[in-house]
């Protein structure tokens, strides 16, 4: 019996579903062949239990044991070092992975998040301009790291997870068409079959839900 459980929402309306943090380590844990748990916290009502796991009322969180761990990049980084298929064992491929995981949450991530919750919106006064030009920055500076490799760190890493998660949701939005390599990368990364697989369940879980 496995000992690791991801903790996800129970449902969600159907505009976030596929794009839910939970997929990233969903992912990670089909890549590495780790068998695990999916449980459910209530969408509607984020209560103590949850508030224990989760201090902010989001998802996911992963339990391992007798671990409790909240943060995507925290759980990916926990499961990266039990994983080769995640992230090398040499310290020189481990930091690499590790830079690139945090720029895909601090750097990229921190422009996509803003300009994609107002895309949502849709603001009258339309996007700000200093907002378009940070992500812009961050996704030319992308376009030419992506254009000399396949992948972030040499092999296919839960950097990757992260990355293409992040670019996911611009390219949903339309943010990545004058990004070519950027499309390729997420074109190439959510090809493969654990992605697919990670993916499906995820729609599937929420899906099982509608009509409860």
């Amino acid at each position: 019996m496995t000992n690791i459980t991801l903790t996800t929402y129970d449902w969600v309306p159907e505009l976030p579903r596929g794009f839910v943090r939970d997929l990233r380590i969903r992912w990670a844990l089909e890549e590495a062949g780790m068998p695990y748990n999916v449980a459910s916290t209530p969408f509607r009502q984020r209560e103590a239990e949850h508030l224990a796991h989760q201090p902010f009322a989001q998802v996911p969180w992963l339990t391992d044991g007798d671990l409790s761990i909240f943060e995507t990049g925290a759980i990916l980084l926990h499961l990266g070092a039990q994983s080769h298929r995640l992230m090398p064992g040499d310290p020189a491929g481990r930091a690499k992975v590790t830079e690139w995981l945090f720029a895909a949450l601090n750097s990229v991530e921190a422009a996509s998040l803003p300009w994609s919750i107002l895309r949502f919106s849709k603001p009258e006064a339309g996007i700000p301009e200093a907002l378009v030009g940070f992500l812009s920055a961050r996704l030319s500076r992308m376009e030419a790291v992506l254009s000399s490799g396949d992948w972030l760190a040499g092999s296919f890493s839960v950097a990757d997870i992260a990355m293409v998660d992040v670019l996911r949701l611009v390219g949903r939005l339309g943010g990545l068409g004058d990004y070519p390599a950027c499309q390729a990368y997420v074109v190439r990364a959510t090809a493969r079959p654990t992605f697919i697989k990670a993916h499906a369940d995820q729609m599937a879980h929420f899906a099982a839900a509608d009509h409860r």
